[in-house]
């Protein structure tokens, strides 16, 4: 199974680290899918991760944070967890992982994966919808997280030959419109 691939062009959280948080997930969860900040956990040694919610109509579906990856330990001079292939990413339940807060301006790149199904670029927009971490095709903004599709662009796989179509992911290129 591949899972999303989730690359911040762009953010205001990649300067400003209020803006990035400690989550802790009761599922597994995609780089790139979309979760609420919750309570913190208050389990010892973990002073400031917070519960990762999913997206609800009564929570509302604005100030979203992107699941960017969990956390990655350097042990004995080496990273662990690493796989130089980027589908292969994704955070298991239970894990802490970082996430990014969504802001107006923000640039980011998704894949497929991350998005769920509909008319895809055509549609025009990426909207938080309740009852799913991943963001939607839509044809309009809505009062929540909105993202305006810009382009295509593509990401390689690892590969031991020539690049070619199956070597290589579509990422669809947006512009964070509206967070609340």
């Amino acid at each position: 199974m591949t899972h999303g691939i989730f690359i911040p062009s762009d953010m205001a959280a990649g300067d400003v680290n209020s803006l990035v948080k400690n989550f802790k997930g009761s599922a597994d969860l995609d780089n790139g899918w979309v979760v609420t900040l919750g309570a913190l956990t208050g389990v010892a040694g973990e002073a400031e991760v917070f519960a990762a919610g999913q997206p609800a109509a009564t929570a509302g579906l604005t100030h979203l944070y992107f699941v960017d990856g969990e956390s990655i330990v350097l042990t004995d001079s080496k990273f662990k967890n690493l796989d130089p292939n980027v589908q292969n990413y994704y955070v298991p339940s239970g894990k802490v992982f970082t996430g990014a807060k969504a802001q107006i301006g923000d640039i980011v790149k998704l894949s497929a994966d991350c998005l769920a199904t509909g008319t895809g670029a055509a549609s025009a927009y990426a909207v938080a919808v309740a009852s799913t971490y991943k963001l939607t095709w839509a044809s309009a903004a809505i009062s929540g997280v909105s993202l305006r599709y810009l382009s295509t662009d593509y990401v390689s796989l690892p590969t031991t030959g020539a690049i070619g179509e199956s070597q290589r992911v579509t990422m669809y290129k947006f512009i964070v419109e509206a967070i609340a």
